[in-house]
């Protein structure tokens, strides 16, 4: 059948979507990076990514729409090419790359972050990192979205100590994500991702993408920025040692 059945699967897949709608409301918006990661469970990396496809797009312009007036443009016009950059990178090297290794860089890399953020915790008149430094991680980002739809934690360590306020940061993310994941679906469907099978099994889990959305779109207009932050810190404690137990497993 042109669909999957496995009722595991959808154990799996529903609470990754309700996680990952939640996560592009901004309200934690660490646990996005998840979703991936818990359907690999059930299927391949590469088709848990292929599935989400539609889903996103569908989180994406609820997002959008939700924070059409909370965006820093200048921000984004800098982040947007080099998103782009990570999206060719991990085209090109998609077919050469074992999951594994890059489950391993993505979470070791969130955790070293996270550390650096809980140990020496930047002082009110800190400066934020250079835009080199942003050019980079924002290229990682790309990176890591194209291949396992974890372009979270790399942004987020330039993004975070800008200490936008919780609505801005996340009007901007999901106008950042949108571009990067439209700019998916041409080099996933050249890698043959995009087939009947797993498009027809993103059509049975996007009903649960507006309520993932919805639930976080309200408790982030209601949310204290410094709770917000906490909790974004605990989405990427999970994702981290998530990752890092895929890449040892």
């Amino acid at each position: 059948m042109p669909l999957i059945t496995d009722p595991y699967f959808y154990l799996v897949a529903i609470p990754a979507v309700l996680l990952l709608g939640m996560s592009k409301s901004g309200f934690g918006a660490g646990f996005g990076s998840l979703a991936v990661p818990m359907m690999a469970l059930a299927v391949t990396v590469p088709q848990a990514a292929a599935i989400l496809m539609p889903v996103l797009l569908v989180m994406d312009l609820l997002g959008m729409a939700a924070f059409r007036n909370n965006v820093d443009r200048r921000l984004l016009k800098f982040l947007l090419p080099f998103g782009l950059v990570g999206i060719v990178i991990g085209t090109l090297l998609f077919k050469m790359m074992d999951a594994r290794l890059v489950a391993g860089i993505v979470g070791g890399f969130t955790l070293v972050f996270l550390a650096q953020r809980l140990l020496f915790p930047p002082k009110p008149d800190s400066v934020p990192p250079p835009r080199w430094v942003g050019a980079l991680l924002t290229a990682a980002s790309g990176f890591t979205s194209f291949v396992a739809h974890a372009g979270g934690p790399p942004i987020n360590a330039y993004i975070i100590p800008m200490r936008l306020s919780p609505l801005v940061f996340t009007g901007t993310m999901a106008f950042f994500f949108f571009f990067i994941n439209i700019a998916k679906w041409i080099p996933y469907a050249w890698l043959g991702l995009l087939d009947l099978r797993n498009m027809t099994t993103s059509l049975a889990l996007l009903p649960f993408a507006p309520i993932g959305v919805w639930v976080g779109v309200r408790i982030a207009h209601r949310i204290q920025p410094k709770l917000f932050y906490r909790l974004i810190y605990a989405g990427m404690l999970l994702t981290g040692i998530k990752l890092l137990w895929d890449a040892w497993g």
